[in-house]
């Protein structure tokens, strides 16, 4: 008797890239590493339909991070447009993800529920009505003061004879990640203890085996297309070990790294991020017991439209991508050359070249120093031809439409606000180096084998030690002036000052004149 094939088609971390987004670095096996051009919705949505054909048990997930931090042809206007997109697409089911919450809980339930009701500066439907997502969001570990969980926690699909539950999550420690505005009133539960106190009503609603959905993951020394998990380490690890059994299938995200491989009996997948790749998990059933007898993935990429693009989803971008271009396309700026950033969110030339343009908008209010979060660099910034940098290319280096503030802080809480990088909310498995990266003029020296809160060896502002009673003004922005990534020290600081949207200082610093490629440097590693 031939088993009973259910085919799970998923991807994490789209981040609103309905656009093809920029080539990135990928290492092959022998090491080597090439440029890979990939995706663009349009084509995801033509490759996973081509995938599906054949397979009457098909299913499409999500693993979170669908929304938030996207471009501009998909950011300004609020995401309607993925949303509209992954409907057309097939998306079943989405597990949320920390960048769900950017805009807040009221702006989430929009994007399930539609509706044009206003929770943010921008304004919602402006290309017409929007209906909401067709798809539903999970969210079995995010609940609200009353103990209700945001979305529902589970989902159950029928296969035939068989049934396969579905737990969606986001990782613990969303609350640290997001905006505290935008979590305010929200409860994150861990995430293993969540799970698996779903596994008995599961069961007894008659689920064969369960598949987590979980917007948490891990990193590899390199990245790559995903077919392995060599090196991999993580937050995930541990939450996979302590699983329960009837949890079999782990779609996972977050680190936007690619995987897939068998851990302890289950199957783990990531899919990397932006629509580069997607994974094609096989599930294998006996149809008569209906018991779980075999699974495996592979990871494909997504490509440039070797299996061609789907003309509705194409012509749904398109239509906005001409609503955009007024915006998107004028020009802001000129730079000397591409400023790289990092993926392993070290300091990169983007992440410096961000910070200058901080401590540029913060002159008015006395900035002497910037700091910004590395992983909030999202792209590289490489200008056109003629060294021109256009608005839609700075929106997708810095797509949160955060505020530059401006705080005094003294230098013992400068120092206390730098070894905070290392305390456990940010210094992650498989994460060795620091995540705030400063403006030009101030700099810092670390040591990774000195214990927690003593790991700040040096810090140098304009040539000279930072002296622990003077004051200093510090630009950043209101994501992490109100303690966003576990930076607590930073709600202390005093005379907070704004100083403008995060794109318009990366915009005037820009229209200054060419403005050259920063050089790395700022931070130095002790013990490399």
């Amino acid at each position: 008797m031939s088993p009973l094939e259910v085919q799970i088609l998923a991807f994490n971390d789209f981040h609103g890239n309905i656009v093809t987004p920029p080539p990135i670095e990928v290492t092959a096996p022998d090491g080597t590493k090439s440029m890979l051009s990939s995706g663009g919705v349009a084509r995801l949505a033509a490759a996973l339909a081509a995938e599906r054909k054949g397979h009457p048990y098909t299913l499409t997930v999500s693993a979170g991070d669908l929304i938030g931090a996207s471009p501009l042809v998909s950011g300004a206007f609020l995401d309607e447009p993925t949303i509209e997109a992954m409907n057309m697409v097939g998306l079943d089911l989405n597990a949320v993800g920390n960048h769900e919450f950017d805009k807040g809980p009221r702006e989430l339930w929009r994007m399930q529920g539609g509706g044009c009701a206003k929770f943010t500066t921008l304004t919602p439907c402006q290309l017409g009505r929007f209906t909401g997502a067709k798809f539903r969001f999970l969210a079995a570990n995010v609940r609200t003061a009353e103990g209700v969980t945001l979305f529902a926690p589970t989902a159950i699909r029928q296969f035939g004879p068989v049934r396969i539950g579905f737990i969606g999550m986001t990782l613990k420690g969303t609350g640290n990640l997001v905006s505290p505005a935008s979590s305010a009133g929200l409860i994150f539960d861990d995430e293993v203890a969540t799970a698996n106190a779903l596994v008995p009503g599961l069961r007894a609603a008659g689920a064969d085996t369960i598949v987590l959905l979980i917007h948490q993951g891990g990193k590899t020394p390199a990245f790559t297309t995903g077919q392995g998990c060599d090196g991999l380490d993580g937050a995930i690890l541990p939450i996979i070990d302590r699983l329960d059994p009837s949890i079999a299938t782990v779609v996972s995200g977050h680190t936007h790294y690619a995987y897939n491989c068998q851990r302890g009996g289950r199957l783990l997948t990531s899919a990397g991020k932006y629509g580069y790749f997607f994974s094609d998990l096989r599930l294998r059933f006996n149809p008569v017991t209906r018991r779980l007898i075999g699974q495996s993935a592979t990871n494909f990429v997504t490509g440039t439209g070797e299996r061609g693009e789907d003309p509705a989803v194409k012509a749904l971008v398109d239509r906005y991508v001409d609503a955009a271009a007024p915006v998107a396309n004028r020009v802001i700026g000129h730079l000397s050359g591409a400023a790289p950033r990092d993926e392993k969110d070290r300091e990169s030339p983007a992440a410096d070249l961000n910070a200058d343009a901080f401590l540029y908008a913060g002159r008015a209010a006395g900035a002497k120093i910037a700091l910004v979060n590395a992983s909030g660099v999202r792209v590289a910034l490489v200008p056109r031809n003629d060294g021109s940098v256009t608005y839609g290319q700075a929106f997708s280096m810095m797509p949160f439409t955060n505020h530059v503030v401006v705080k005094s802080l003294s230098g013992a809480q400068l120092k206390a606000l730098l070894e905070q990088q290392f305390q456990a909310a940010n210094y992650a498995p498989g994460v060795t180096v620091p995540l705030l990266v400063p403006s030009a003029g101030f700099g810092f020296d670390y040591d990774l084998s000195r214990p927690l809160g003593s790991r700040i060896m040096a810090m140098r502002f304009k040539g000279h030690p930072v002296s622990p009673k003077a004051r200093y003004r510090v630009a950043t922005n209101n994501y992490l002036a109100n303690g966003g990534d576990g930076y607590s020290v930073l709600t202390q600081g005093t005379n907070a000052t704004d100083a403008g949207l995060d794109i318009d200082a990366l915009a005037g610093w820009l229209a200054k004149g060419q403005q050259g490629v920063p050089t790395v440097g700022r931070i130095r590693n002790l013990r490399r």
